[in-house]
């Protein structure tokens, strides 16, 4: 099956699937954007990493401790000695554990000075989920809005809470933030559903400086077709990501 909607494909945002889009994406994005930047820019895939708790996640395949299922235990050293077994059984529970995060992102950086110009961010769901790679991320983008670095933030994902603006005052499923360094603290924002073309946008660059146009949706598309995702989604279900009630007869008049 070729993509099957016109804008974004909501299976796309299954938690198994999103991380290996956001990494092609991020990829697709540099790739695209480079030759179009050469000879003043380049653009670098960077990584943050930050520590946050699995509190989804299930211990699978740790064994360091083995319960006797027995209402009495003997003690092999001294055979003589019956250890009674306690009144109140234990529970088996799970603990949270540490995990360590690693996020891409892109920086437009310019040619000798390495000076990063615009900051390109696809957000993720823990970026929209309280915890610590919301905070991770909070911190970071308000570093960069008090900065002369433009930010492009894009974010599609319906579940969880965008990120904060003054002045939007619609319900949208899915934003591309454009914030220029110059113009702050108005900002672009591109606001779309589920039914509508991504929009495309111009990279903020220096001023004076000639600005490519950013096809999100050409490289989603590609990314969909190249990666054989239609053999890996089972369109016979519904989305993990919930839809609107306005949402689900158009998605299966599109399938």
């Amino acid at each position: 099956m070729t993509y099957p909607f016109p804008g974004m494909n909501p299976y796309l945002e299954d938690p198994e699937l999103w991380p290996g889009v956001h990494g092609r994406l991020i990829v697709a994005i540099a790739d695209y954007l480079s030759p179009q930047l050469h000879p003043k820019y380049f653009v670098a895939i960077e990584e943050r990493i930050y520590q946050t708790t699995s509190d989804d996640k299930l211990l699978i395949g740790i064994l360091d401790v083995i319960v006797q299922n027995s209402q009495t235990t003997t003690n092999r050293e001294l055979p003589n000695i019956v250890v009674a077994a306690p009144a109140v059984q234990p529970k088996m529970v799970t603990v949270p554990m540490p995990e360590i995060v690693k996020e891409r992102y892109l920086e437009v950086r310019k040619v000798g000075t390495k000076e990063v110009v615009t900051v390109i961010e696809i957000l993720s769901p823990k970026i929209k989920r309280k915890g610590e790679g919301c905070n991770a991320y909070e911190t970071k983008r308000q570093r960069v809005l008090g900065s002369s670095t433009h930010l492009v933030e894009i974010d599609l994902l319906r579940a969880g809470e965008p990120m904060l603006v003054f002045g939007d005052g619609t319900q949208n499923d899915y934003r591309i933030l454009v914030s220029r360094a110059e113009h702050r603290p108005q900002s672009d924002l591109y606001a779309f559903n589920l039914p509508d073309v991504i929009p495309s946008f111009a990279l903020p660059l220096r001023t004076g400086d000639s600005e490519p146009l950013v096809d999100l949706q050409s490289l989603l598309t590609g990314i969909y077709d190249r990666t054989s995702y239609d053999l890996v989604i089972d369109y016979n279900q519904k989305p993990v990501s919930r839809l609107l009630e306005r949402d689900r007869g158009w998605v299966d008049v599109h399938l």
